[in-house]
């Protein structure tokens, strides 16, 4: 993983960072201010629902066709992305607090999911 030092430090992506590396660039910010302290599940869960309503807040009042178009400029994509990182991040860090492998977590509920949700009776069904 890139050096945890953030100024000129390699911009990460998808394809090449794991959950894994990405936990422990979170905790290393989080522990760097000794905030672990505050990082109790239920104000990670509180954190995670406010960053889920700044999230919404950028669509709100705005149809399906207005919230597509909306994010064609730059700078409401950006507050979209932001809102979804601080999500992530909080999501990461409560995995990480309470010993959570996310991608056994993810694997194991679209497996619930789907034995929920046959595709051939769910499909373009909501």
């Amino acid at each position: 993983m890139p050096s945890q030092s953030y100024p000129g430090r390699i911009a990460l992506t998808d394809t090449q960072t794991t959950v894994a590396e990405l936990k422990e660039l979170v905790g290393a910010f989080r522990d760097a201010r000794h905030w672990a302290q505050f990082h109790s599940p239920k104000n990670l869960s509180m954190a995670i629902a406010i960053e889920a309503a700044e999230l919404m807040g950028e669509f709100q009042w705005l149809t399906t066709e207005e919230s597509l178009a909306a994010v064609e400029d730059p700078y409401k994509l950006r507050e979209v992305e932001d809102a979804l990182a601080d999500i992530m991040i909080y999501c990461l860090s409560l995995a990480d607090s309470l010993g959570i492998d996310i991608a056994h977590a993810v694997d194991r509920k679209i497996k619930e999911n789907a034995e929920k949700y046959p595709q051939d009776e769910y499909r373009g069904c909501f």
